[in-house]
């Protein structure tokens, strides 16, 4: 089997290649040139490229046709559109990783299945996501483009540590925080539910889609089916560095209101809402599919590995003291409350 992805080296992606690799794929990774190290002595055949030169993409695959192409960088309909021109009647099945945001928020029910209807008015990146999973399925209806729609949600992997609330350069700053006993910021009370999933669990749901004739057509989510709340992520992580959990918890408005980071997306339209997803579409189509790796299990492994590798560990001095202003900001407006009572 042959497989074209279009990025293939992020958190997700390279989970695949790696899985697609040790099952005897013959794998293609068009992109700019980031070669991830873990993919750097497996066999995969590199194609160097910017998706967005059509015309070289095209000269470039001329002569070739695959069996999966997945696009792990199309974010718009634009992409899309191009993704059509290139690849129609050259795969037997195309799919798009979409997102789970894409889900109605708020949600009228906290049960997720792909029967969800998809709105999101907090968040353009969902929004935008349902436009490209919009135009693939009209694809699909009209002209027999053979799609396959792919809703991840929170997945990560050992590069870094899966967070309600973080800066720009990362979630090593939280993690500091709980090293130098700081105070850290959990959106809401905490107690809404969430969902996450490591890269290696993804990777098997995904690589059993791949070449499914039973998914073509079809909008498929792949999760872990463990849920738990942020409270227990939080003290999860903080366990895993063997510190002592010093919470404070936030209104998610409030946070979204006062940071010039899109937390009203990711928060508002994402993070602050309860979800437990139902998988037993992927579990029809892909009967071998179970998550494995227990969440405390995910978080001690990537705790362990940021630890020993110092290039993750990149400070961000800016969300540092926007947190101490956000909790400098709760602490003085109890003070003054109680002065008034």
């Amino acid at each position: 089997m042959k497989a074209l992805f279009i990025g293939g080296t992020g958190i997700i992606s390279t989970a695949i290649s790696k899985l697609l690799t040790e099952k005897g794929w013959e794998l293609y990774l068009l992109n700019r040139g980031n070669r991830s190290e873990e993919l750097k002595n497996r066999k995969i055949n590199f194609i160097t490229c910017d998706i967005n030169d059509e015309k070289k993409v095209q000269e470039l695959i001329k002569d070739m046709n695959f069996d999966v192409v997945a696009d792990f960088i199309a974010f718009v309909p634009e992409q899309l559109e191009r993704d059509y021109r290139l690849f129609n009647r050259k795969t037997k099945q195309f799919i798009f990783i979409s997102s789970a945001s894409a889900y109605q928020k708020p949600l009228s029910d906290y049960r997720i299945t792909e029967g969800t209807p998809l709105a999101n008015p907090y968040w353009e990146y969902s929004r935008n996501k349902i436009a490209c999973e919009d135009y693939l399925m009209k694809m699909y209806r009209e002209n027999g483009f053979p799609v396959t729609i792919v809703r991840p949600s929170h997945t990560y992997d050992e590069r870094s540590i899966p967070l309600g609330v973080h800066g720009s350069k990362g979630s090593w700053q939280v993690a500091k925080r709980m090293l130098e006993g700081k105070p850290v910021i959990i959106h809401g009370d905490g107690t809404s539910l969430w969902t996450m999933t490591h890269n290696s669990d993804f990777a098997k749901g995904f690589v059993g889609l791949m070449g499914n004739i039973h998914a073509i057509g079809e909008a498929v989510q792949i999760t872990s089916d463990e849920t738990v709340t942020w409270n227990q992520i939080y003290q999860i992580i903080a366990d895993a560095l063997g510190v002592k959990l010093n919470a404070v918890h936030v209104s998610s408005s409030f946070l979204a209101s006062c940071s010039d980071m899109d937390l009203e997306g990711g928060l508002i339209g994402d993070k602050a809402n309860s979800v437990v997803f139902d998988n037993s579409k992927l579990k029809r189509l892909v009967p071998e599919f179970i998550a494995t790796t227990r969440l405390d299990q995910g978080i001690r492994q990537t705790v362990k590995y940021i630890l020993e590798h110092p290039e993750y560990q990149v400070p961000d001095e800016e969300f540092d003291k926007w947190c101490d202003d956000v909790i400098d900001a709760m602490n003085n407006a109890i003070k003054e409350i109680k002065n008034k009572a």
